[in-house]
């Protein structure tokens, strides 16, 4: 176990991980009584620890037990739970005020996180951005803004694909259980795509996979009736999966060509997880519009479509907004994390932890035939597990490994298509000591899983 300090606001916590009950406690196990009595059902929860404070790399629960955080809320507190900056801009801004509804009377705040965006997203064209609350609204609007800008409908969409939970992005979400099932009709014209899944393309290179992908798209739904092609770089809830190279800018070049609207997915990809601060970068692609959440505000409600000028102008007045769209507080939050990953090297910092978890995990794949693939970039990093001498999804050995790091203190993730990929987001605020307790407990586990 390490022991370290941080202060992320707030009661500085040692950084280690530490367990003083079981895990979940008995208050923890209190109070997940007490939220099936009051919660709806249908919201669910991974590791029923009810945390009372967070930062660095762990999270402290209601029973004492310090657990190391590889998740960050779902790559939400990139920059830690309680980041300095992050909470004095905020504390700041709700002693000032906290509401007023930019389309009613603006603020500042608004119009900073805009540029700001603006000018860090990639391509040096002029840009304009809209604010919003969470992905699923972004990815919505970016839907709108490509409908009005090209006068058509269709979209595409990809194999494995998750773009959120409202019902258009639930229709653009592969996978069904638990995301769809039993709530449709979803909304129409959305077409699905072959993806670049490198682990299971038999060796199909990226160029490769964008003409199979280009080819069915030309014949299902034709050039002349899509709007928009929405794409994660890499994707998320669908299994970390890293298309192959070339496979992103083929698809983007060929939107140029068909007059179709290239939007970028990334909001579990963006602001410095992986190791550039958008994952469009790694492939040298510059995205028309690019959509961003999670990572944006350092756990406030905050999402953006950032893209050409003439694309994002193209919706009338009063065509976007919201109520909460771009809230003050949550404006304040994300200048503070901008500020934060630049001033504190964050992006260097995540392709350090991702060589550090990456020469972990290969060594474990090494020397345990189940772990299929080691893949992703940066702090965005993720395993896939099969039955030995196959390829065949294990999801069953994905949820024991899950269960048995939780049992020891370490909050783990898992996803994708066939819910058989351990996936991984420290926040990286984390530390080498923790980083490296956090691979020690994952060898363990592999091992009494056996």
């Amino acid at each position: 176990m390490t022991s370290q300090t941080t202060t992320t606001g707030g009661p500085a916590l040692p950084q280690e991980r530490r367990l003083v009950t079981a895990i979940p406690g008995p208050k923890s196990q209190e109070l997940q009584a007490r939220k099936s009595a009051a919660v709806a059902s249908g919201v669910g929860t991974t590791l029923p620890v009810y945390v009372t404070a967070a930062g660095g790399g762990v999270l402290v629960d209601v029973d004492g037990n310090s657990l190391i955080d590889l998740g960050s809320g779902i790559a939400v507190t990139t920059v830690g739970n309680a980041a300095p900056k992050v909470v004095e801009a905020v504390q700041q801004q709700v002693a000032a005020f906290t509401h007023t509804c930019f389309m009613v009377t603006p603020y500042a705040g608004y119009v900073e996180v805009a540029e700001a965006l603006n000018r860090i997203t990639p391509g040096d064209h002029e840009k304009r951005t809209a604010l919003f609350n969470s992905g699923s609204e972004a990815v919505e609007n970016a839907v709108k803004i490509a409908r009005k800008f090209t006068g058509k409908t269709g979209v595409v969409v990809f194999d494995h694909a998750y773009h959120g939970r409202t019902n258009l992005t639930m229709a653009m979400t592969a996978k069904n259980m638990p995301y769809k099932d039993g709530f449709g009709p979803f909304a129409s014209d959305v077409y699905r795509a072959p993806l670049s899944y490198p682990f299971r393309d038999d060796n199909l290179d990226g160029a490769a996979a964008a003409a199979r992908a280009i080819d069915q798209i030309d014949k299902q739904v034709g050039a002349q009736n899509l709007a928009a092609i929405v794409i994660e770089p890499i994707q998320g809830e669908g299994g970390f999966i890293v298309p192959a190279d070339g496979f992103l800018r083929a698809l983007t070049e060929w939107c140029t060509a068909n007059n179709v609207v290239f939007v970028a997915d990334e909001v579990q990809t963006g602001f410095a997880r992986t190791g550039a601060m958008f994952a469009v970068e790694h492939d040298d692609v510059v995205p028309d519009l690019i959509v961003t959440a999670k990572g944006i505000a350092g756990g406030l409600p905050l999402s953006a479509v950032t893209g050409r000028a003439e694309i994002m102008d193209s919706a009338h007045v009063g065509g976007l907004g919201g109520t909460y769209g771009g809230n003050p507080l949550a404006c304040a939050a994300a200048l503070a994390v901008l500020e934060t990953i630049e001033s504190d090297g964050l992006v260097d910092r995540a392709a350090k932890i991702g060589a550090q978890m990456f020469e972990r995990l290969l060594d474990l794949q090494e020397r345990d035939v189940r772990v299929g693939d080691v893949r992703g970039r940066g702090a965005m990093i993720a395993v896939e597990l099969v039955k030995a001498g196959s390829t065949e999804p294990d999801a069953d050995l994905t949820k024991r490994v899950a269960a048995a790091a939780h049992e020891r203190g370490v909050v783990v993730l898992t996803c994708g298509t066939y819910g058989n990929v351990l996936r991984f987001l420290p926040p990286l605020s984390i530390s080498d000591a923790l980083l490296a307790d956090a691979c020690d407990v994952l060898d363990e586990v592999f091992e009494v899983t056996k």
